[in-house]
């Protein structure tokens, strides 16, 4: 077991944060903001930057190249979808994505989107670290999160039109 400490400062003990939030164990900040048959998305947990999305693969595995072919064109397809939602509902011109297999979580993906306050910190990979950290610790006030909030309905209500188109 593993003590995760959330956005809002709780903890939560869990073997793979991925399937404690993708069978619902746990409850991201703002709620779940999209799922297909395969993939679940929420606002990161740990870090409140708005529109900071995880889309993690509801079956535990590590590596994309365990995905069947059906889940496969599932996320990708579900990725796009997000991306347009992000650009309609909030404006993100530009999202950086990661996904890594050395994680203690399973598949997961994130979509880190680019504001211009992140620029003092650079604009390469390099700069999503200090961008995260300065999240984590100099954002968790109730400004922060209530923009973090309204950007999840926003997002979710987006990609709710392009799911269902």
């Amino acid at each position: 077991m593993r003590t995760i400490t959330l956005s809002n400062g709780e903890t939560v003990e869990v073997k793979c944060l991925s399937c404690a939030l993708t069978s619902g164990l746990v409850e991201p900040d703002g709620g779940v903001i999209g799922e297909t048959a395969h993939f679940h998305a929420h606002q990161d947990v740990a870090y409140p930057i708005k529109g900071l999305v995880i889309v993690a693969s509801k079956r535990h595995v590590i590596s994309l190249d365990e995905l069947t072919e059906e889940e496969r064109q599932d996320y990708i397809s579900f990725l796009a979808k997000i991306r347009g939602a992000q650009r309609a509902a909030l404006g993100i011109e530009h999202v950086y994505y990661f996904y890594n297999e050395d994680t203690t979580h399973h598949f997961h993906t994130w979509m880190v989107p680019r504001y211009p306050w992140m620029e003092r910190f650079g604009r390469s990979v390099e700069s999503v670290r200090p961008v995260l950290l300065h999240a984590r610790t100099q954002m968790n006030d109730g400004k922060s999160r209530e923009e973090m909030l309204s950007g999840i309905q926003r997002l979710t209500a987006e990609l709710k039109k392009q799911i269902d188109s």
